[in-house]
C-alpha cells in the first residue's frame, strides 16, 4: 500500500510539473526531433544560500553557471533566455526547485546578472535543452 501511495504521489508531481517529459534525459527530444523547450518564470538564488548543499550534493556557488529545476536530471545543460531582453546563458542543473508559485527554474546569482534580471527578481524565460557540439577532431 505504501508503494502504491508513493507511485501516485510521483505521478501527481510529474503531472503538475509538466509531465514525464521532464523526468528523463532521453525525453529531452521529442519523437519528431524537436528540441525540448519550457517557457515560464525564473527566479534566482539568494546570496545567503552560498555554500549550502544543493540536492546534487555539491555546494551552491553563486559564481557558477548553475540552476535548479524540479525534474531535469543533474548535469543537464540548458540554455535560459530572458524573454524581455533576449539575453541567454547556458547553465548546468545541479539542484531541485523552485517550489514557489509557478516558477520553472532558479538560476545562480551570476546567471541572473548575465540574464539582466537582478532588479526584477523574476522574469519570463525560455528554457531549452542544450547539447554541446562534438569536438571537431573526433
Amino acid at each position: 500500500m505504501r508503494h502504491a501511495a508513493l507511485c501516485i504521489a510521483t505521478l501527481l508531481l510529474l503531472s503538475l510539473s509538466g509531465g514525464p517529459a521532464f523526468a528523463y534525459a532521453d525525453h529531452l527530444q521529442s519523437q519528431d526531433g524537436e528540441q525540448w523547450t519550457q517557457v515560464g518564470k525564473a527566479s534566482y538564488y539568494s546570496s545567503r544560500l552560498h555554500g549550502r548543499r544543493t540536492a546534487s550534493g555539491e555546494p551552491y556557488d553563486e559564481t557558477a553557471l548553475t540552476a535548479a529545476h524540479p525534474t531535469l536530471p543533474f548535469g543537464t545543460l540548458v540554455k535560459v533566455t530572458n524573454l524581455y531582453n533576449d539575453r541567454s546563458v547556458v547553465l548546468r542543473i545541479n539542484d531541485r526547485g523552485p517550489f514557489v508559485g509557478h516558477r520553472i527554474i532558479d538560476v545562480s546569482q551570476v546567471a541572473a546578472e548575465q540574464l539582466g534580471m537582478i532588479r526584477a527578481g523574476s522574469v519570463r524565460v525560455r528554457v531549452e535543452h542544450f547539447e554541446e557540439e562534438a569536438d571537431a577532431d573526433n
